[in-house]
This record gives structure tokens, C-alpha cells and sequence, in this order.
């Protein structure tokens, strides 16, 4: 009854591992759910590219849906260019150098507190930097810390319960059971602190050039106004922000300090480029472009530990993929982890190899931490140059040397679960 449920919520890394390598689409039984799983890399991006095809849904964001709303990140096709439109100016490169401060002020909160010698769990301390810096370029000041642990909390709770309640069937979830009550309780309490957030900002009235700025003035006065967004979809899109922005950034900063821990001549590396390109200044927007081997880490990390590493898709009509006839309310899934460990695409894929990004970009087949197509996630390059920031400005300051054996954690997200690294002062 329950098919292939038990092996991927067991440990769904290894039963990814353990399914044919050459099979193009692979049919899943996951209790009531079928799923077909994409594995040829032309055919994932068939489906990226056909977003009116395969649309936002399949029992992942549904679950995604119920916590954030309809978001630019859930919503469906029909909604998606609209919202595009209007929130990209949010994404423009005139409020870059408030991502850059913001994550660097973060990363130095992060690491006062550290000292010589001192165990650190790498998730939990990443995770709250990664709050403080998507708070402050959505909102470009500093929340009080009640605020922001409410919110950490909450993303926590939210990203456990997504993956489960995504596999599970309707009748389990809906039962008042204790996992049941945190994740609807975390849910009020997320979707309550960004309302405040949002109020309070409205009161005061004047654009501070952050995100949230560029989303009020994306606003206006009725649900169907084309030109604007609704008070419901402000709160939305801050919502989808800060679940995508604060635990992807967290995941993707421990798993690069996890690498570097275990690769101290890399971590050399980005150390002797960092002490090059920036000296003893601090860190600014424009020295990110000459963090050549810093951002091939954070690139290399994201290959090697996607955080989005299943995603799921509704076909909302017929359609023919890999010469197969799939029907109407098919839910299609792609997996960015099995793509990123082909050796017939990345060579030695276990291997953490920073290097074979320096002279080579991504492609754009093989490579899809972000997505593709029009459904491509919109900060992609906020999020990237938020790690790469953090990672200059710790590792300018601090080794670090590994002190436990961790396992990933995949849940909505791939988390690394037990990361301690011991540290020492420069």
C-alpha cells in the first residue's frame, strides 16, 4: 500500500542512488501518490522550459502552498508572469549593495561570539545568519531578535513538515496530531510576524530601497489589478522570500564551510584570494566579481548539496515526454541532486572539485540549482553573492577544521544535519 514511500522518506539520498541510471522517466508509487521522476537531462529541461505544461504543483508544492500562499515561487502559470513582472525591480542591481552589507553584517554577528578552540553547529549558527541577512535586504534594518528567532523557528518547523505532510496521505495530515498542530501553529506564526512587518512599514511610509520597498510600490488597491500587487500577495512574497531566501542561503553557507573544513587548501585558496582583493577593507560589492575561487566553493557546494533537490510539477494537459504519452494530472518530479551526480555530466561527481568552475560556466542542461526557464528562481544571484560575502568574510578571519561525521538531512530542503567544525582565530 505504501509502495516506495517508506525507502525515500527513510533516506531518500540513497534510494535516489540506488534507482536505474538510464532509464529516462521512472514511475514511483508513493502510497496514493504516482509519481513519474525525470532522469535524462534534456528531458528535465523539456520540463523546466514548458512551464505552461508542467506547471507549479504535484504533492510538494502543494504542501509548499498551504505555508507560503500563492507566491511567485508557487503560484501557477496563469499568475506567474503578472507577479514576475511586478516583482523584478525588487531583484535590480541598484539594491545589490544592500544584500552585500546586509550579509556581511550578519556574517561578522555570526562569528563574535566564537572563540579559539570553541565546537560550532554549523546549521543552526547559519541559519541565523541567514535570517539576519534576508531580513535586512528585505527590510534593510535590524529586526529586534525576538522577532527574527520567531521567524528561524517557525522556517524550521515549516521545512520538516513540508517534505512529510508531501508524502503522506490527507487522512494522516489532517489528524490532530502534535507534528500536525506545530506545523499549522508555525504557519499562523510566520504568515502573523511578516503581516506586522508589513504594517508597520506601510505606517512609516517612505522607501528605504530594500525589497519591501520595491513590493509596496508594486502595490495597489484590488486583487485583479493587473498593474499591482494585493496586500494578500505582498505578504505572499515576503512569505516565499523568506522561506527560499533565509534556509537556502543557510544550507548553501554550511555546506560550503563543511567543504572547506575538509579541504584546507582550498580553504587556503579563498583565503589568499580574499586577503588580495580586499585587503584589510571591508568587504564591498565590487570586489565580489574578482572572487573567482570563492564563488566556484559556493558553486561546487551547490552541485555537490542542491538545496532544492526534488522538486515536482503537475502536467496540466496531455503531453509526450521521452516518447512516452503522459497524461493530464500526471505529477512529474526532477531531482537536481541525481542530475548533479552523473559522472557522464560532471566527472568524478563525488568529488569536491572547485576548479572545474573557474574557467567553465555552468551549463545550463546539466546545472540546475536554481531551475530554469521563466520559472527560474528570481534571486538567484541575491543568493549567491549573500554565501559568497559570508564566506569571505569568515574564512578571511577563521579556520576551521572538522569535528564531526554529518549526514545530509533532505527534507524541503538538503540540509546537513550534525555539522560541528571546530574553530581557531586567524
Amino acid at each position: 500500500m505504501l509502495g516506495h514511500a517508506p525507502a525515500l522518506l527513510r533516506d531518500p539520498l540513497v534510494f535516489l542512488a540506488s534507482l536505474p541510471g538510464d532509464q529516462p522517466l521512472l514511475r514511483l508509487r508513493l502510497g496514493p501518490t504516482t509519481l513519474v521522476l525525470v532522469c535524462e537531462p534534456k528531458l528535465v529541461r523539456q520540463v523546466f522550459l514548458d512551464d505552461r505544461t508542467f506547471d507549479k504543483g504535484g504533492p510538494l508544492y502543494d504542501r509548499v502552498r498551504e505555508v507560503v500562499g500563492n507566491g511567485l515561487v508557487t503560484c501557477a502559470h496563469r499568475d506567474h508572469r503578472r507577479q514576475r513582472r511586478l516583482c523584478q525591480p525588487s531583484f535590480h542591481s541598484d539594491r545589490m549593495p544592500n544584500v552585500v552589507a546586509a550579509a556581511a553584517g550578519a556574517a561578522r554577528d555570526m562569528t563574535a561570539s566564537w572563540h579559539t578552540g570553541q565546537i560550532v553547529d554549523v546549521l543552526p549558527q547559519s541559519m541565523a545568519f541567514a535570517t539576519r541577512a534576508v531580513l535586512g535586504s528585505l527590510f534593510s534594518t535590524a529586526l529586534p531578535d525576538a522577532t527574527g528567532e520567531r521567524i528561524r523557528q517557525a522556517l524550521a518547523v515549516l521545512d520538516d513538515g513540508i517534505f512529510r505532510r508531501a508524502f503522506s496521505p490527507a487522512l494522516v495530515n489532517r489528524l490532530p496530531l502534535p507534528a500536525n498542530r506545530r506545523y499549522r501553529d508555525s504557519s499562523a506564526v510566520l504568515r502573523r510576524e511578516v503581516a506586522a512587518i508589513i504594517t508597520s512599514r506601510r505606517t512609516e511610509g517612505r522607501d528605504r530601497g530594500d525589497l519591501l520597498s520595491a513590493l509596496l510600490g508594486a502595490a495597489g488597491p484590488g486583487d485583479h489589478d493587473v498593474r499591482s500587487l494585493s496586500e494578500t500577495e505582498i505578504i505572499d512574497q515576503v512569505q516565499i522570500f523568506l522561506h527560499a531566501g533565509v534556509e537556502a542561503s543557510a544550507a548553501t553557507l554550511a555546506w560550503s564551510l563543511h567543504l572547506l573544513a575538509e579541504h584546507p587548501p582550498v580553504a587556503e585558496g579563498v583565503r589568499a584570494e580574499c586577503d588580495a582583493v580586499v585587503g584589510g577593507a571591508a568587504l564591498a560589492p565590487e570586489n565580489l566579481p574578482r572572487l573567482a575561487l570563492t564563488r566556484a566553493v559556493v558553486t561546487e557546494a551547490l552541485r555537490l548539496y542542491p538545496p532544492a533537490w526534488f522538486l515536482t510539477r503537475s502536467l496540466e494537459q496531455s503531453a509526450e515526454l521521452g516518447g512516452t504519452r503522459l497524461p493530464a494530472g500526471t505529477a512529474v518530479a526532477l531531482s537536481p541532486y541525481l542530475l548533479h551526480r552523473r559522472p557522464d555530466l560532471h566527472p568524478e561527481p563525488g568529488t569536491f572539485a572547485p576548479d572545474r568552475w573557474r574557467d567553465t560556466p555552468p551549463d545550463r542542461t546539466a546545472f540546475l540549482p536554481f531551475g530554469a526557464g521563466a520559472r527560474k528562481c528570481i534571486g538567484d544571484r541575491q543568493g549567491m553573492d549573500t554565501v559568497v560575502t559570508a564566506l569571505a568574510v569568515i574564512i578571511r578571519n577563521w579556520q576551521l577544521t572538522p569535528s564531526t561525521v554529518l549526514s545530509p538531512r533532505p527534507r524541503a530542503l538538503l540540509l546537513p544535519r550534525g555539522l560541528r567544525l571546530q574553530v581557531r582565530a586567524r
